[in-house]
């Protein structure tokens, strides 16, 4: 995947979101060719000459300071996790080493610790939205994903909400839930931006998924680490449950989803009926060794 095209891509979007009004700057006169700031204008906000700064916009990113990098966040008005991915996208571009491929299987003591929690669903997912592991309670609410999945490998959510109708049944909130995908997998591109398996899930959801394409372009990022979700499920109907994301230290790319339903709730109830009726919890993925971070050859060098 081109790291030069994301920045460019990236840069302009944020661009285009800030008025010159949100900037502070005089709104000027005419009518205005761009959308948001004009490049001049953001170079001036960061401090830097109109020629480096559409050198940086163009992806010429490698050699570009912290220092000129925050300036630029300031004047684009980049949250936090943008103004991150903005440095992430930097040390990508002008990285000439191996980085470690995600890992892709689930140490056994990580089942044991998801499967000691049977009133909670959790499940293991990687950055890319594979479900490489769950409980019991997680593989019977996400019953529907795993049911309908018929390709080789493990689920994964973005393939389920783009490329299978049902999912909008699913997901009362589809919109939402798809934009929240997205941005995660838009953060993940700065991990695994050559890997074969990510590159070949954005391909195949920009080549299948008109709203996947579209969503793409806006090259919005967030880090969804906690939150509300609603989830239809075909037993027990529609459940509402919070959830927190936690990474897992020792496994770079995963992290650990566990949804909480409130106490005394609807929620509450419906988790308990099925756990009564639950299936096995998948293990497919479990590795009784340490975690394989993988060094193979669908990591290409940057």
């Amino acid at each position: 995947m081109d790291v030069a095209k994301q920045v460019r891509e990236f840069l302009m979007t944020r661009r285009a979101k800030v008025t010159p009004e949100d900037a502070g700057l005089p709104p000027g006169g005419g009518k205005r060719r761009v959308a948001g700031l004009r490049r001049e204008e953001v170079a001036v906000l960061a401090g830097v000459s109109t020629e480096y700064y559409a050198q940086i916009e163009r992806g010429d990113i490698a050699r570009a300071s912290e220092e000129v990098l925050h300036a630029i966040a300031s004047a684009l008005r980049l949250d936090d996790v943008e103004r991150q991915h903005l440095l992430d996208l930097c040390r990508a571009a002008g990285s000439r080493t191996r980085r470690p491929q995600p890992a892709s299987k689930v140490h056994a003591n990580v089942q044991q610790l998801i499967d000691a929690m049977p009133g909670l669903p959790a499940s293991i997912q990687t950055g890319r939205l594979d479900l490489l592991a769950t409980n019991r309670l997680g593989r019977a609410l996400y019953a529907e994903i795993y049911d309908r999945h018929t390709g080789k490998g493990v689920p994964n959510l973005a393939r389920y909400l783009f490329l299978d109708e049902h999912s909008r049944e699913t997901f009362p909130d589809w919109d939402s839930v798809a934009e929240d995908a997205v941005a995660t997998l838009q953060t993940e591109l700065v991990r695994e931006p050559h890997t074969k398996a990510f590159v070949e899930l954005i391909g195949q959801l920009s080549t299948l998924s008109r709203e996947f394409r579209s969503m793409w372009a806006d090259h919005d990022v967030s880090a969804h680490r906690r939150g509300k979700k609603r989830i239809h499920h075909p037993l027990v109907g529609e459940v509402v449950l919070n959830y927190e994301a936690l990474q897992l230290p020792g496994a770079p790319g995963l992290q650990m989803v566990t949804f909480l339903p409130e106490p005394g709730s609807p929620a509450q109830e419906a988790l308990g009926l099925l756990g009564s009726w639950s299936t096995p919890a998948v293990k497919a993925c479990v590795d009784p060794e340490p975690v394989d971070l993988g060094h193979g050859d669908e990591t290409s060098q940057r």
